[in-house]
């Protein structure tokens, strides 16, 4: 199969030529070490077993030995042997030469006590997500990120369909469906995902044996509460249903933070502006999982059943503007963030750029006049409350949007974009 380019194939160039090594982080499947194999000039893969005891091996005579390689040499998943993040760290400061190592890894290493040195200085840090719909192909990227921050005029017509957008969100952005022609099947990935989630990626991640039944109960209440700042002690009691049985607190956070350091939920940080009243501003994370067909297959439904039940539609098409928008912002140097405060005021997602300008977006499925006027009026009234002595207006207010069939700006300024037509 020829390489599909990756938009973080560019941030990763760009972060070797200043910095000694790049640390890329994020789920397993995602494309990680395709992608830093296509940069990498040597590489010592030690996700195999086999391959890891040979490292081992080569360790007894030095760890120097699993360093030697053309730069840029890739490490692929180096949490295995965790005393590579100070060996590595060493070699760059003896090289003192940028680009010289590329690390990857699904998983945090738990044992702290093997990794002597934060790394600064030395690592620039990369996180990579599943395929946005732009990078898997079914985004035509008639409109760009970038531009609406310029405050350019936009123009495109949507590609998908209601019933695209069902299959896209089911199928997720895991690059292993290009292997796949028949789309019934390239729909397993996901559920496949989650299995090895349950029975034996938390389990290798550090040894503490968990209860499959907790675990599957505790990303269907995820999945339940996506898009909402919903407190672990709520998805436990969810976690109980009829019955009420669920585990202790303890064990559901435990087990969510686990559920992190494998990057299977990628929960969104609450927005905190400077605000003209004293209005309290909800600082709880929004719960999200780093692609939505996780959370359908968790929930146990496909397209047929998104396209007879609109109103998880809409939840499960929210995680995946939000996967897809973090990816943008990503290679923008960005990052993105939600707003909710105390009156019920909202916005889903507030886009921030490094010179300090922000995006408001709000998302929704479909595209009726109804629905983007609501969206305009809170976007508005956010913009409203802001204290701009102190913070600056936001660069341009979005309604992406599912099913709407052009890309436009209104003579408000709000632009409305299909999902299906957006890009960095």
């Amino acid at each position: 199969m020829n390489y599909r380019p990756r938009i973080m194939d560019t941030v990763i160039k760009k972060k070797l030529k200043s910095s000694g090594a790049v640390l890329i982080e994020g789920p397993k499947w995602c494309g990680k070490t395709t992608t830093a194999s296509e940069i990498a000039k040597s590489e010592l893969k030690l996700g195999n077993p086999d391959a890891l005891e040979r490292a081992k091996m080569l360790m007894l005579g030095g760890v120097g030995n699993l360093l030697d390689g053309a730069a840029p040499r890739l490490i692929d998943e180096w949490q295995n042997i965790p005393t590579l993040w100070d060996a590595v760290r060493s070699e760059v400061d003896n090289r003192n030469k940028m680009g010289q190592f590329i690390l990857t890894g699904s998983a945090v290493p738990v044992n702290s006590r093997d990794i002597k040195h934060s790394g600064v200085g030395r690592f620039a840090w990369v996180k990579m997500r599943p395929m946005s719909l732009y990078e898997s192909g079914d985004s035509d990227g008639s409109v760009s990120l970038a531009d609406l921050f310029a405050g350019k005029k936009i123009s495109g017509e949507n590609p998908l369909r209601l019933r695209d957008l069902a299959f896209a969100v089911c199928r997720g952005g895991f690059p292993s469906f290009l292997l796949i022609r028949n789309k019934a099947d390239q729909l397993s990935i996901s559920r496949e995902y989650l299995e090895a989630v349950i029975h034996s990626d938390l389990a290798r991640l550090d040894g503490v044996k968990r209860s499959p039944e907790y675990i599957r109960k505790l990303l269907r209440s995820y999945a339940r509460f996506q898009g909402e700042q919903a407190a672990l002690t709520e998805i436990k009691k969810d976690m109980g249903g009829i019955t009420g049985e669920s585990p202790n607190i303890n064990t559901v956070v435990s087990y969510h933070d686990a559920l992190k350091k494998i990057f299977v939920v990628e929960d969104v940080p609450a927005w905190n502006p400077n605000l003209r009243s004293k209005t309290a501003i909800r600082t709880s994370d929004t719960r999200y999982f780093v692609d939505p067909s996780l959370a359908t297959a968790a929930l146990g439904t496909e397209p047929d059943g998104l396209m007879q039940d609109l109103n998880t539609f809409g939840f499960v098409f929210e995680t995946l503007c939000m996967r897809d928008i973090r990816v943008y912002a990503d290679a923008l140097g960005g990052r993105v963030s939600r707003y909710r405060d105390s009156n019920g005021l909202e916005c889903d997602a507030v886009i921030h750029l490094p010179n300090g300008k922000y995006g408001l977006v709000q998302m929704k499925l479909g595209g009726s006049e109804e629905e983007i006027e609501d969206a305009v009026a809170k976007m508005d009234n956010l913009a409203g409350i802001v204290d701009e002595t102190r913070e600056k207006g936001p660069a341009f207010r979005m309604v992406l949007v599912g099913v709407e069939k052009y890309a436009y700006r209104r003579e408000d300024g709000v632009y409305v974009v299909p999902v299906g037509c957006l890009r960095p």
